[in-house]
Order: C-alpha cells, then structure tokens, then sequence
C-alpha cells in the first residue's frame, strides 16, 4: 500500500523545526555486544567477523536496534532513520563475499556483476534487512506517536558505498572503475524498493561524498516511481566541499534542486562550528527546508562517546543555527546519543524555522 506523507510533513515544517535522530553505530557500541551477538546463530559460521556490520543487527539483535529507535523517538525525535546505511548488495558484500584481491584477482564489474549482483543469497539478505530495519523503527515510531498525539515518521537511509564512480582507482587506467553507473544504480534500486515494500515514510541518501552514486541513486527514485518525500543530505571537508567528487554546497544544490527534494542538507563529516560556514552558504540558495545533523565534534578515542561534544554542546551549537535561521530539520550524526539528541530537541524548541527562499 503507498502513502505519500509529503504534504504532512511540508504543514509540521512550516510550523516549527523537525527534529532527526542520532547516530546508530555510536549508540550501538553503548550496548557491549559481541561478535557471537551479531553473528548470532544464522551467521555463525561466516568466515568475516559481522560485528561491524551494524545493519545486521537488525536481523540477530533485533531487540537492540528496536529500543535504540524508542531511547530516540522518546529522546524527541520526529524522523528516525532505518538501520540500512549499508543496506545495499555492494556494500554487504565485503561481509559475505569473498575478496577477489586475496587470490590475485580484482575487484571490477565482472566480479560485481557475478559475484555480488547476481548473488542470490545476498540479494534476498538486503531485501531481508531493509524491510526488517523499516518495520522495527515503524513500531517505535507508531507506539510513540499513539502515546503522545504526534506524528513520528521513518526515514529510510540510503547509504555511501564502499565502492565510488567518481574515484581513480588505478593510475595507470584512469577511466577505470571496479562498477558501472548502472550497477550502483540497480543496487540502490533494490535497497529502495525494500525500504518501500517496509513501509519508510521517507526516503534519505545520506552521507553523500561521491555525487555521482548519490545520483545513481536518485535516478532509482525517481524510475521507482514513488511518490514518497525525499531528503538529500553530504558529507563535507574542511573546505566545504563533497569528500570525494568535490563539489561545493552551492553546486550540490544545483545538481540536485530538479529532484524537488523536501530537504537537502549536512551530516556527519564536521562538527557542528566548523560545518556551520557551509550550512549558511546551502541555507542561502536551497529552495527547499535545509537539514544539519553534524558529529558531536571530531573524533577523540578518549571520550565516551568517540567524539568530543557532549549534549550541552550540541544544544548551544544548534540553538545558534536556529536562531541564525539556519535550520528546518536538526538532529546529530557520529557521536551523538539519545542524550545528545534530547538537548537538540531542548534546543530548537520554539524556535521559527527558517524561511524557505523564493526563487523571484
């Protein structure tokens, strides 16, 4: 059954600032499991260790993924993303195949095509975990919302790869690359209509540092047909710009304003001081809601969390954006716990969001 929450959501984002989740892998690591938890008994003959594939806790430890959408929904989140960042058949493929470059062999279309595409089994785990991480955040969000009156939505995440269009990865063949465009295209088609089939109320490619498989993305949105809202969020550099393809804020936005997304914005990459100059330039030309979910600093092994900032951090961070009227939508990448996120929330409360800007 489809249902298109865009008008809903554009009503709710014109009356105050959305607030998104925090960072899964982050909170993940907070529950101690082990890799005998992640393999669980299914998996526990794979020849790759899994605890790092946090996507597939969503089928061995569904208890964990389930209650960390409660601590945020209850944390005051609106939209929490699906346990899908690498919900794809190119990415789940570094757990469950074999490396081709371990006997002398190489990663590239022909070894995509037949070892991971065409992969059965692999494609019926994707699928399995996409729909499976849309219903375990789905009855979070629908016990929430029934509790207190209000609307929780589920943002299926549609993740980077491991692999990159944009990438030279043999100088001596420079128009080489291990995929195709229409390989990374049918991979996150594939994730989609799983993420669809679930039941996301939105559909978020996230963590963008390659434009160009975040378009191949988007195409399979837009070929799929759906109807449901899009958000469209990068990483950047110190310098503003897209890790890999290098593009600035302003260009991202030109290359994906014909999408219509209901929101284009930054996540993780930076903290949120240093991504703050490239968060005004993207809130100046997007004629659309702008989003920020940054780290909770940069990385640090001796803090809790792995990153420096700690929840009063990040609500004095993100109550200055929103009073600059930068923000639509905030929430908090890497680092960035249920704690973290009831301080964004404290944050923004009765802020005005900012005013979407006219193309006259």
């Amino acid at each position: 059954m489809s249902h298109d929450p865009t008008s809903q959501l554009k009503a709710t984002l014109s009356e105050r600032i959305m607030v998104l989740d925090g960072a899964m892998g982050t909170t993940i690591r907070g529950y101690e499991l082990t890799e005998a938890d992640a393999r669980g008994d299914r998996f526990k003959d794979n020849y790759e260790d899994l605890l790092n594939n946090g996507d597939i806790l969503s089928i061995t430890r569904p208890d964990v993924i389930a209650d960390i959408h409660k601590r945020f929904y209850e944390a005051g989140s609106d939209i929490c993303e699906t346990n899908t960042f690498s919900g794809t058949v190119l990415a789940q493929s570094e757990f469950f195949v074999e490396d081709p470059r371990k006997t002398g062999g190489k990663k590239n279309p022909e070894f995509f095509e037949k070892e991971v595409i065409n992969n059965q089994m692999l494609q019926d785990l994707v699928r399995e975990i996409n729909i499976q991480s849309v219903k375990l955040a789905k009855q979070e969000a629908d016990h929430i919302s029934h509790k207190t009156g209000r609307q929780r939505y589920v943002a299926g995440a549609i993740g980077p790869l491991t692999v990159s269009l944009t990438n030279v990865v043999d100088p001596d063949d420079t128009a080489f690359r291990a995929v195709t465009f229409d390989q990374v295209k049918g991979t996150y088609a594939h994730q989609i209509e799983a993420l669809i089939e679930g039941g996301a109320d939105i559909l978020m490619v996230e963590t963008i540092f390659d434009s160009l498989n975040a378009k191949a993305a988007l195409v399979a949105i837009k070929e799929n047909g759906t109807k449901l809202p899009v958000i469209i969020s990068a990483a950047v550099g110190r310098g503003g710009e897209t890790m890999i393809s290098a593009q600035k804020v302003e260009a991202l936005w030109t290359t994906f304003a014909h999408i219509d997304p209901i929101a284009i914005g930054l996540n993780c990459s930076l903290g949120p001081d240093l991504m703050e100059p490239f968060l005004q330039d993207l809130s100046k030309v997007a004629t659309t809601h702008v989003s920020c979910y940054p780290n909770a600093g940069l990385p640090n092994p001796l803090a809790p969390t792995g990153f420096d900032l700690e929840p009063q951090h990040m609500h004095d961070y993100i109550a200055a954006f929103a009073e600059a009227g930068l923000l639509n939508l905030a929430g908090g990448c890497c680092g960035n716990t249920p704690e973290h996120i009831a301080a964004i929330a404290k944050a923004v409360q009765g802020k005005n969001p900012r005013p979407i800007p006219s193309l006259g």
